[in-house]
């Protein structure tokens, strides 16, 4: 069963199979025409290139408002976001902040129609950085 999206997506559909079990946090597929934007690895520093935090959630947090950020010059928002990877340091803290990371998700994304993966990385290129997150987004014509 392919199942749409809000009317706020524009023209974005969830790819659902009927016989697969319904994610939790992410979609398993999305189909949308567009303006295709590509965000590079957005990490858990500021504006100034510092890191206001070490806390997984805080960091978390702050590379999602960067994603937002860099969307926002392409006169995106949140909810044309269409796929994400996100690259961690340590699986079971990111595991661990499941309910932060959910929060700041839904309060910086707002939706779960995005297709994600996430992976485990040996380490990041800052080393304080404990996530790293990639985004592309489609604005509807």
């Amino acid at each position: 069963m392919n199942t749409s999206t809000s009317a706020e997506q524009g023209r974005s559909q969830v790819l659902q199979p009927p016989d697969w079990p319904r994610p939790k946090g992410y979609a398993n597929g999305v189909a949308v025409c567009g303006r295709q934007v590509f965000i590079a690895g957005m990490i858990g520093w500021d504006a100034e290139q510092r890191f206001p935090s070490d806390d997984f959630v805080a960091q978390t947090r702050q590379a999602l408002a960067n994603i937002v950020a860099v969307l926002k010059e392409a006169g995106g928002r949140p909810e044309h976001l269409v796929r994400m990877t996100w690259f961690v340091t340590d699986k079971r803290e990111y595991l661990a902040a499941g309910r932060g990371v959910g929060q700041a998700f839904r309060e910086l994304i707002g939706c779960y129609s995005v297709a994600m993966t996430a992976v485990q990385v040996v380490a990041l290129i800052e080393d304080q950085a404990k996530i790293e997150i990639e985004a592309t987004a489609v604005i509807p014509d």
